[in-house]
């Protein structure tokens, strides 16, 4: 049964939620679940849709994991990540939603937002990087941006990735001892964590601006990563209705016979990258 959000799961639920995921069902179910994404990307290129699908939530919550496994098996012409970088000064004086625009999906495509648009209900509200009018700005007018972009054409589709604040403490701690993930560690990262409480406020406002019938917020229980991953990847294929359109192998013919006259250049001729591997 689904949470309203905010409100408080029942016992069953969050038992569940929290109940880790065997390895070998895991990675199983992924692999069907990836194979059922290239169909349903095959099925957008073929009718020409167009999709968005966004990705939010705390840090750490496990959003780029998600859009990984979302991704790694599909075409990278026809499925693009974005995730901006902080606007550039010529950016902060364009109209607000302008840089976005320039990222949207063209015939055939999905794009998904690591981070998005919501960033001014989100980090620029408590952090401070804009100041009231542009936030009651941004609560006013996001509803109307995403139905001009569902009266277009376009599918929208927005994932909020919920963390519990002791499972993103254990995600940080970890990032600390990983060398290979401490970059993931910003300053901005370190000061949100001192503002749990008004990242949750600005989240709950959020909702209630902007989790509109057209583009509704859907919650992802990301305690347990894996589980989040399999349950997004379900939830996304159920959004999009598709059929299996994957086209059959083509023929492929005996190789011709290779020119005698050929002849390949010795190997001490060039570069060789070395052989470290023992």
């Amino acid at each position: 049964m689904a949470v309203a959000p905010g409100a408080a799961p029942s016992v069953e639920e969050a038992s569940q939620s929290t109940r880790k995921v065997d390895n070998a069902y895991y990675e199983k179910e992924l692999a069907r679940l990836q194979v059922e994404l290239v169909k349903q990307q095959e099925y957008i290129r073929a009718r020409g849709l167009r999709v968005v699908v966004v990705f939010e939530g705390r840090d750490a919550a496990g959003k780029g994991g998600a859009i990984q496994r979302i991704t790694e098996t599909l075409n990278p012409r026809a499925a693009r990540v974005v995730a901006l970088a902080a606007p550039t000064e010529r950016e902060q004086g364009q109209w607000y939603f302008q840089r976005y625009v320039a990222h949207l999906p063209a015939r055939g495509e999905m794009v998904l937002f690591d981070r998005s648009w919501y960033n001014r209900a989100g980090v620029e509200r408590v952090m401070g990087f804009c100041n009231d009018e542009e936030y009651e700005e941004f609560l006013r007018s996001c509803p109307e941006f995403e139905r001009m972009l569902v009266r277009s054409g376009i599918t929208v589709l927005k994932y909020w990735f919920s963390v519990s604040d002791t499972e993103q403490e254990k995600r940080f701690q970890a990032r600390l001892k990983d060398p290979t993930r401490r970059w993931k560690l910003s300053p901005m990262d370190l000061e949100a964590r001192n503002r749990w409480v008004d990242f949750s406020r600005a989240k709950d406002a959020m909702f209630a601006a902007t989790d509109i019938p057209e583009a509704p917020w859907w919650v992802v229980d990301a305690d347990v990563k894996k589980r989040a991953r399999l349950n997004v990847i379900t939830h996304l294929l159920g959004q999009i209705p598709y059929e299996d359109l994957t086209p059959e192998p083509p023929p492929l013919p005996p190789r011709p016979p290779i020119d005698d006259d050929y002849v390949r250049p010795p190997k001490d001729t060039q570069r060789l990258v070395p052989d470290v591997v023992p």
